[in-house]
């Protein structure tokens, strides 16, 4: 039997019950509405605005009533059958009696919709745009073109008629005004009216409502933080539901929270400050396109914003914070330590009227030291089951106490190691990280200790300064960067006679026996990315006809299957947006999520899904948050891990990135990250971290832009260095699409697989000269292809 015949021969076979496909299918759709349901947040809801009183009639306002925004822009967006806008999923309820719609209203928006949607660019206008801007070199011309094509994707808050709100407000009870953000990779955001805050015609519209209507509530669809202080506050705005980016089922799922059949329970990801003038980043993120200074260090959203003296009073709505239709106590808190792993439990009770889920959050904080900490710091979650009235349910949580250990990267204790400072640890549990409260355990440590000794790698040498606890800043030694190589050793295999094939490795020939048979021409032409085969269209890994070696082929995620759904026919499941699978602090359902989703890349022949994405929500206007999950890297790493374990456990290989740093879009090729040691282990590659430890991805994706000097596809320290020697990966590392760096520096770093295509002519003329041996080329090789044999 041929092991790789689903790469090899394209005809789908279904994998759903009774023959049926699941790519696209209702049961997936059903999913995907669950999860959005799960991960919205409900923000305010003063005097039990919501849920919505049956027969209460509403008047639905802003253009997603119709043009709902399921997701982001670029490699995430996916190609569903239908999405379902908010006026669909109201108009179920409306059909099952629960709510009655004003008509005229969203017969408005549908006619604007329809005539402003004509002036959208088509694709092969875009096209030409984007063959300009490509050709251009990064400047603020070309992120202006950018950012002004991707707004262009999409029509504009429609300007409603005076004599409309009025007729409307006469008519209806409820004010359901949905405001919609899009943002897309290759551009970030912007700090400006109809970006991250309202519009004019958006307040304008906002003011009217309030002043007719008896009730307004505020939806955001929006993949990542908008500024909420025009309503927060506001007496006449009694609700205000985050609803994200929330895939093809968004607008169903909405309704569901707003009518009630769904009670909220997500919890947010990520702070919310009352102006983004008080980020910590705001001065180093739009200061030049060529390098981004990580000065706030590890103080990175609440570990700023609950630490500095003066910050919290900064924040409007705190992390892991949402509200409920019921209400929950949390009482017989205990926490100790045993067998080097601190240990939480208590008792969640509902004690509401409503079932309902909660989220235990258990954070610590550690004596500051020398070393500097925040005040407090994710340790351990968990989301109860559903909750009927009165129930109750015993929430344990643990973690490693070296997990509370701090990254000495100058020496002031030990340098180069996780160190233990010594005093007293404290714990708070609760349902955000202000709500917790402290536990009346303490873990001492009597004298420094350290958790782990490593080496010094990817160290800054042009990152002047780094914020301290307190607000200030310490200076930074600068100078000439370091970077190492390593050094491959011949593995000695012989080829076997007569020549084998791929499918008999493992059972007649080792990995190493086989690829002693490649040719050196072989070698390099495996390193870099082929055409792609079926209904992919990101190009495949490998493939080696001479000794049955299949092509694999991948495709983009995360937010789904992406494929050209024009030339194959082929719809796919848009799930929500990675904020909002994070929002829903439940691994076991984003678990699910990762099965479902490969389920549908293993229906169509497809080998690796390049996702899920981890980069940390350092910066609200990253214009790619909406693909990555939340400002903390625990909760990243957990969530990420989850979705992990479930797309491989349906034999699909996932592409974790982008590794590592890529918090910023604009200029991402050129961009070089610069910050402390301290600060990417910490902060940045924790995250990755945790997923390899716990989920052991099969591939990882570089990421395009550099780290204190070095592209990240080059970067031995990084690839080498850490993610295999420390960490233990073992699988393959590929760059991200289309990378111009040097392809024989890559081979040298540890990346293995040059995509979308390689450069066989410059590997061969490094290997002639010496630079690059055949060794080098046989490790890359070797790992490529040891990944797909976990493809069976």
């Amino acid at each position: 039997m041929d092991k790789f015949a689903r790469f090899r021969f394209q005809p789908c076979i279904p994998l759903g019950k009774d023959g049926r496909c699941v790519t696209g299918s209702a049961e997936h759709a059903a999913l995907a509405r669950k999860a959005a349901a799960e991960g919205m947040v409900l923000l305010k809801n003063d005097s039990g605005a919501l849920p919505l009183k049956k027969g209460e009639t509403v008047a639905l306002f802003g253009k997603a009533t119709i043009e709902y925004i399921k997701g982001g822009g670029g490699s995430s967006d996916v190609n569903a059958r239908y999405v379902r806008n908010v006026y669909d999923g109201f108009r179920e309820k409306e059909l099952d009696g629960k709510v009655s719609l004003y008509a005229p209203l969203i017969d408005f928006y549908r006619k604007y919709v329809e005539t402003e949607g004509k002036k959208i660019p088509t694709e092969q206008q875009i096209g030409k745009i984007w063959d300009k801007v490509n050709a251009m070199p990064y400047c603020q011309e070309r992120d202006d073109i950018t950012y002004d094509t991707f707004y262009s994707m999409h029509v504009v808050e429609a300007v409603v008629p005076d004599s409309l709100i009025v007729s409307a407000a006469q008519n209806a009870d409820t004010a359901v005004i949905t405001i919609s953000r899009f943002s897309a990779e290759g551009t970030d955001r912007r700090p400006v009216a109809g970006d991250y805050y309202l519009s004019d015609n958006e307040k304008a519209l906002i003011d009217r409502a309030c002043a007719l209507f008896k009730k307004v509530v505020i939806v955001l669809n929006a993949g990542a933080v908008v500024d909420c202080e025009f309503f927060a506050e506001n007496p006449k705005i009694p609700a205000v539901l985050m609803a994200w980016q929330a895939g093809m089922e968004g607008g169903a799922a909405i309704a569901d929270i707003l009518c009630g059949d769904v009670n909220p329970s997500g919890k947010l990801a990520d702070t919310i400050a009352k102006s983004y003038d008080f980020y910590p980043t705001k001065e180093d993120f739009v200061k030049d396109f060529s390098y981004l200074d990580y000065s706030d260090d590890i103080y990175v959203g609440y570990r700023y914003f609950e630490t500095v003296p003066g910050a919290q009073e900064q924040v409007r709505y705190p992390f892991g914070y949402g509200l409920s239709y019921t209400s929950f106590s949390m009482r017989g808190a205990v926490c100790g330590e045993s067998d080097g792993k601190i240990a939480a439990a208590v008792t969640v009770t509902n004690t509401g009227s409503r079932a309902g889920r909660e989220v235990v959050e258990l954070y610590y904080s550690a004596p500051q030291g020398k070393l500097g900490k925040p005040a407090r710091e994710l340790a351990a979650f968990k989301k109860t089951a559903l909750l009927a009235p009165g129930a109750s349910e015993v929430v344990a949580l643990s973690f490693d106490v070296r997990d509370m250990a701090s990254f000495d990267d100058t020496g002031k204790v030990r340098k180069a190691a996780y160190v233990l400072e010594k005093g007293r640890y404290a714990f708070y549990l609760g349902s955000s990280v202000r709500a917790a409260e402290k536990l009346a355990y303490e873990y001492e440590v009597a004298q420094d200790a350290v958790a782990e000794q490593l080496t010094s790698l990817c160290a800054p040498s042009k990152l002047e300064k780094r914020m301290l606890s307190d607000g200030s800043y310490e200076k930074l030694p600068t100078g000439a960067e370091r970077h190492s190589n390593g050094f491959n050793a011949p593995s000695g295999a012989q080829a076997p006679e007569p020549p084998a094939r791929f499918d008999a490795v493992g059972e007649t020939v080792t990995l190493d026996e086989f690829v002693a048979q490649f040719t050196d021409d072989e070698l390099m032409d495996f390193v870099g990315g082929h055409a792609p085969t079926g209904v992919a269209n990101t190009g495949c890994f490998g493939g080696l006809a001479r000794l049955g070696v299949p092509a694999v082929p991948t495709a983009d995620g995360p937010a789904g299957l992406r494929l050209n759904t024009e030339e194959v026919g082929i719809y796919t499941t848009a799930w929500p947006c990675a904020t909002l699978f994070a929002a829903t602090w439940d691994a076991d359902l984003v678990e699910r999520f990762g099965a479902a989703s490969a389920a549908e890349l293993r229906e169509n022949n497809l080998g690796v899904w390049l996702a899920p994405a981890l980069n940390i929500h350092r910066d609200p206007l990253c214009g790619r948050n909406f693909e990555y999950f939340s400002e903390d890297p625990l909760l990243t790493g957990k969530i990420a891990a989850a979705e992990i374990r479930g797309i491989q456990s349906q034999k699909v290989a996932v592409s974790m990135k982008h590794f590592a740093c890529n918090s910023k879009e604009a200029g991402r090729t050129i961009c070089d990250a610069r910050l402390s040691e301290r600060a990417l282990r910490e902060i940045y590659l924790k995250g990755f971290e945790i997923c390899v430890k716990e989920a052991d991805p099969w591939t990882v994706m570089s990421s395009y832009n550099l780290i204190n000097g070095q592209h990240t596809s080059e970067n031995y320290e990084l690839l080498t260095g850490i993610l295999r020697n420390e960490w233990g990966f073992g699988g393959m590392v590929t760059t991200d699409w289309g990378v111009k760096n040097d392809p024989v520096q890559e081979v040298r770093a540890g990346n293995d697989m040059k995509m979308h295509c390689g450069y066989p002519q410059e590997l061969k003329a490094a290997l002639e000269k010496g630079e690059l041996t055949r060794a080098d080329l046989e490790v890359c090789v070797k790992r490529i292809l040891g990944m797909f044999l976990k493809l069976i």
